[in-house]
């Protein structure tokens, strides 16, 4: 049996460009898992193993690898930081215990590190911190630090400060052990030297030093009196309080270093193994109803309990598809048989992999606490539970965002139809935020994702790793519909045929509901007018009747329907004549409802250099954008806004022509708002024509 105290199921996470890949480089190079380090400018990091994430410098998709540091065992997954791929975040953030956030010395708590803060605190993830790249030009520690505090709402406990900064930044001072780390500039991580702390810094660490003793006293009510009375604490005391503030997220060890550099990652390992929690210190998980409910139930951590596991991400490779899976309870042997609870279905485990990037390590068995991967799952899904038959329950599944943006593909030619299909449907088992779906009127078939970023990534795989060539067509906006004015209405529906004929009469109100609310029904209907067995039959009918608005085919949001009244007939009344005649309600009244199109509305995050700030926001208000804040940094100024999607299509051409190459943005679905009445009609009018052209 594993020792489950020894292991650290940990993820790595940041905005965009603060160095996760090359901080997860450096750890496998520390921990000797790897022998030669790979630049991810260069297009050679071990977990950006995807063509496009080489070329494009950036990850993509989350990557599991294995090491050991100090007797312990680390399962640590690189996560994406581009906006586009959250969902790798969120689903990597499920199912680990912690995790280290890592934050750029000079960008400082960018946007996309406050999304995945935000996930993280929402799963409740112990986290250290790591401010990287303190050899950049206009780095600066505290700073970042005081960012932490009041960007994200964090507490962060200072564990390291730095020595020397931007060019001259040579190592770290180790607060809790009194003393100094100090690099060569071989650029070796072994080659430090631990010294005492440098004269011009002792002041000032003593200073932090005693902040951080009596933070991490406060968990501790007798050694903070002893504390108090004068009594210096032992170190591992220290350490022990620590450890249970970071459990409880009371607080956050805040580390510093140059991952580039490779100074500075040896501590953070060691606070890996001396702070963040092992697999039987975290809460366990709740265990839900087939409504999504939970049953009191939880899945304990332990290797000789019921099997519990959960599929987090499937991945397609040479070999067949990979299920990565957490195993939260008991254990999987290969050739076992196992439930998944969503499809009712067994499935064979055919192997058991430990994963390092994309090449792979047999095992025979995997317990509790273990990331592994399973070949030969045919039906398992991202967000399954895989359980023993004979004891089922599931585990609390993932939520994942719906797209706002989509695209037509048409493959070149007749070969292409079919290979495209294939590979779509694999793209979608690995993608739980890309859907796909056939346009019944035009036959094109439409694929949806998360923004312009995410579908060019798509087409992308579809040609290379899929081979088939495919036109695309230009990028559709996800409107909505809903309607603004309350409408009283009745409707019959009578047929009569030989034999017995078809009658329902429904009055009822269709009126706006709560921004949000999305479809509500409610029957006042008292007597036996219509009888309540026929309720569900019209409740579902206007619901399916609101996939399709009446101004132009989008999605009808945020209406409530009552049924008050209508007739019935004791031979030809059927479930089937009230639905019909419910649809035809719904095509009857929802006209006369001022019927009103909605846009989706995007958080946009830019940074600019300071000489451009006012054409990046004379450009956003051209936009149809509100500007929300702006924050002067030291490189530069945040501009905040909430902007329509459809009108930031190639924006990021636009901004970097404008701010000479060095602007950036990222955004992210807000909300759902009017759209204006000349855009409205716009929108319409290009609906209806391309309906009748296809």
């Amino acid at each position: 049996m594993k020792d489950l105290t020894r292991y650290r199921n940990i993820g790595i996470f940041a905005h965009v460009d603060a160095g996760k890949t090359t901080t997860t480089e450096r750890i496998l190079k520390l921990t000797g898992k790897i022998h030669k380090i790979g630049e991810v400018h260069d297009g050679a990091a071990t977990t950006d193993f995807m063509e496009q994430e080489q070329e494009r410098g950036i990850t993509i998709q989350s990557a599991a690898t294995s090491c050991m540091w100090n007797d312990h065992r680390l399962n640590i997954i690189d996560t994406p930081g581009h906006v586009d791929f959250t969902i790798e975040v969120y689903r990597s953030l499920k199912v680990l215990d912690g995790g280290v956030g890592v934050f750029c010395g000079s960008g400082g708590v960018e946007p996309q590190s406050e999304t995945n803060w935000r996930y993280a605190n929402e799963s409740e993830v112990a986290r250290l911190i790591f401010v990287n790249k303190l050899d950049r030009l206009g780095a600066n520690f505290y700073r970042v630090v005081d960012q932490v505090k009041d960007v994200l709402g964090a507490n962060p406990l200072v564990m390291t400060l730095p020595i020397g900064e931007e060019d001259d930044f040579k190592g770290v001072v180790d607060l809790l052990n009194q003393n100094a780390w100090v690099w060569d500039d071989s650029g070796d991580p072994e080659a430090y030297e631990i010294i005492d702390i440098p004269e011009d810094l002792q002041d000032q660490a003593a200073e932090y030093r005693e902040a951080l003793i009596e933070t991490a006293l406060e968990q501790d009510d007798d050694l903070m009196e002893a504390y108090l009375e004068g009594e210096e604490p032992a170190i591992d005391d220290i350490k022990r309080c620590i450890r249970k503030g970071t459990r409880e997220l009371a607080f956050f060890p805040t580390f510093c270093g140059s991952a580039f550099k490779n100074k500075g990652i040896q501590i953070v390992l060691n606070a890996v193994v001396d702070y963040l929690p092992n697999p039987t210190e975290v809460e366990a998980q709740p265990e839900v109803d087939l409504e999504g409910n939970e049953t009191g139930e939880r899945a304990i951590v332990d290797p000789a309990g019921p099997l519990r596991a959960l599929a987090f991400k499937i991945m397609d490779d040479r070999y067949g598809a990979l299920t990565f899976t957490r195993i939260y309870s008991g254990k999987i042997q290969k050739g076992d048989n196992v439930l998944n609870t969503f499809t009712g279905k067994t499935e064979r485990i055919g192997r058991i992999v430990e994963m390092h990037a994309d090449s792979r390590e047999e095992l025979e068995v995997a317990q509790a606490g273990d990331i592994v991967a399973l070949l030969g799952m045919k039906n398992t899904q991202t967000g399954h539970t895989l359980c023993d038959p004979n004891n089922p329950a599931t585990l609390e599944p993932m939520v994942f965002p719906d797209p706002v943006i989509s695209i037509a593909v048409a493959p070149r030619d007749k070969a292409g139809a079919e290979k495209m299909g294939i590979a779509l449907s694999k793209m979608i088992q690995e993608d739980p935020s890309f859907y796909v779906e056939t346009d019944e009127e035009s036959g094109e078939t439409i694929m949806k994702g998360m923004g312009e970023l995410h579908l060019d990534i798509k087409v992308d795989i579809l040609k290379r790793t899929h081979g088939v060539e495919v036109d695309v067509g230009k990028p559709q906006v996800a409107y909505r519909e809903t309607i603004t004015q309350t409408v009283e209405d009745t409707y019959t529906h009578k047929k009569q045929t030989g034999g017995s004929g078809q009658f329902a009469k429904i009055d009822y109100v269709i009126e706006p509901g709560e921004v949000g609310s999305g479809y509500e029904f409610e029957s006042k209907v008292t007597g036996g007018n219509v009888p309540r067995e026929f309720w569900p039959a019209i409740e579902k009918a206007f619901g399916v009747s609101m996939e399709e608005g009446t101004l132009a085919g989008f999605p009808l949001l945020d209406v409530k329907v009552t049924l008050m009244d209508g007739g019935f007939h004791a031979v030809d009344s059927s479930a089937i004549a009230y639905e019909l005649a419910a649809k035809a309600a719904y095509r009857q009244s929802v006209p006369k409802a001022s019927p009103q199109l909605l846009e989706p509305v995007m958080k946009v995050d830019v940074f600019t250099p300071d000489d451009h700030v006012g054409d990046v926001i004379g450009d956003l208000n051209r936009r149809r954008g509100m500007i929300k804040s702006q924050e002067a940094g030291v490189t530069g100024v945040r501009v905040k806004a909430d902007c329509p999607l459809a009108e930031m299509f190639g924006y990021i051409g636009d901004l970097r022509t404008m701010t000479s190459g060095r602007g950036q943005f990222s955004m992210e679905f807000s909300h759902y708002a009017p759209c204006p009445s000349n855009v409205a009609d716009q929108v319409v009018q290009e609906v209806k024509e391309r309906k009748a052209n296809s």
